[in-house]
């Protein structure tokens, strides 16, 4: 019996500071940043849409913007995405447009993306885009009322 009230309230203990962490956690970074500091996996967000498709960035044309390193294939992209990175960065930081309709956090493949209405898409995989496609509208829309909220909901992160 003294086993199973200890168990009991080890497991409740366990829990209350679960729940602390996750009123009072760190917010995620805003741009997902799967080595330290690059966003993006060091794609360059310009060359999605001038170049039709993801481009490794070089550390030669890096540019600093909202808590991360971007990096790029060339000084021109780096100099338009100076200009605008709202216009040229990823929705949702990066993160996966999937994952952010669904209320948590995933980390994205450089070629798992889309473009819909001049916003940049990335997604956890093709399977992932794929369903994400489907109805990319509702998606979206799902994925802008979730975010940046989706961000302090630490505990719901995968494979980030």
């Amino acid at each position: 019996m003294k086993v199973l009230i200890y168990w009991k309230v080890l497991i409740l203990a366990a829990l209350s500071l679960v729940i602390t962490a996750a009123a009072f956690g760190e917010e995620r970074s805003r741009v997902f940043q799967a080595q330290e500091g690059i966003a993006i996996n060091g794609f360059d967000p310009v060359a999605y849409f001038e170049e039709n498709g993801p481009k490794q960035g070089n550390q030669e044309f890096a540019a600093e913007w909202d808590g991360a390193t971007w990096l790029f294939n060339s000084a021109e992209n780096r100099e338009k995405f100076a200009s605008d990175p709202e216009k040229w960065a990823p929705a949702y930081g990066g993160y996966c447009a999937w994952a952010v309709s669904r209320n948590y956090l995933a980390s994205t493949d450089p070629d798992a993306w889309s473009i819909v209405d001049n916003r940049l898409f990335l997604n956890f995989n093709k399977q992932v885009r794929s369903q994400w496609s489907k109805n990319p509208a509702r998606n979206i829309r799902r994925g802008d009322k979730n975010w940046p909220d989706v961000l302090s909901n630490w505990a719901l992160h995968w494979d980030v």
